[in-house]
């Protein structure tokens, strides 16, 4: 039974991607953790039995607790977090009621190591403009809230990926960058397992417009104006980050709500 405490699996896969998400923490226990090494998109794990240390990190934020199956690990996490002021609720049925319900999750083994503060760290080649714009998006949405993104100089991006122990995207001959016919963003929605039928949208969109394919969406060519328009607007990277943010937040709202929606402006009648 649902409780003010609780959220259900379809509620919360509608607040994951979006900028008001709440924060996700997995407590399983290591046994059942190596039975199913996947994560709800977004979240992070950590251990029930040392809550009391870091409960106080999430003072004055939303948290959902997820465990096993939405039992005690979760109910007694939620509670030590709701005592240091932080507005916790667990997930209705915890990672096996999310299975069950057959919503997206991201492989464990595919998020790379986290810095000493609980981030993970990329890097990347300096003015973005569509591909490293939408990554770092999809990332902060869907991966890691607090996920940092270095841009620096084409030449050094591996130099600084093994000094500062980032992971290096959307350059020549690593992991993370494109694939075939697929640009870097595909490759990040297949392999994190978020291929849904709105990523997947918004994917052939980002490959269309980065790609100079514009065949592939007619969305495209407004995604490349608006994405060189950023690119005009600001000369910090991370300040263009941060409004880039908004807009694949707008495109992706719309591949997964309105595509159905049309706008048709009333026709002025002349009076005879």
């Amino acid at each position: 039974m649902s409780s003010y405490a609780s959220i259900s699996s379809d509620k919360l896969s509608r607040l994951i991607g979006t900028a008001y998400a709440p924060i996700l923490i997995d407590v399983r226990i290591d046994d059942d953790f190596a039975a199913d090494p996947r994560l709800i998109p977004g979240a992070t794990r950590r251990s029930h039995s040392e809550v009391q240390d870091w409960a106080s990190q999430f003072t004055g934020q939303t948290v959902v607790v997820v465990c096993h199956k939405g039992q005690k690990l979760s109910e007694g996490t939620a509670a030590w977090l709701r005592h240091h002021g932080v507005a916790a609720e667990i997930l209705e049925g915890g990672q096996t009621g999310w299975r069950q319900a057959e919503l997206p999750t991201v492989p464990a083994d595919k998020i790379p190591a986290r810095d000493g503060r609980g981030r993970t760290v990329w890097v990347t080649r300096s003015r973005p403009k569509i591909d490293r714009i939408a990554c770092p998006w999809l990332i902060r949405r869907f991966i890691d809230p607090a996920a940092v993104f270095l841009f620096v100089t084409s030449a050094e991006v591996q130099s600084v990926a093994e000094r500062f122990n980032a992971t290096p995207f959307d350059i020549e001959n690593v992991f993370w960058s494109h694939r075939g016919e697929l640009c870097t963003f595909d490759l990040m929605v297949e392999e994190f397992g978020l291929a849904t039928p709105a990523l997947q949208r918004l994917a052939t969109m980002v490959r269309a417009a980065d790609t100079a394919r514009p065949d592939l969406s007619p969305e495209a060519p407004g995604l490349l104006a608006a994405s060189l328009g950023l690119s005009r607007m600001y000369d910090d990277d991370l300040e263009q980050l941060a409004a880039g943010m908004l807009l694949y937040d707008a495109f992706n709202r719309w591949c997964r709500d309105a595509t159905k929606e049309t706008h048709n402006w009333p026709t002025n009648k002349v009076k005879p």
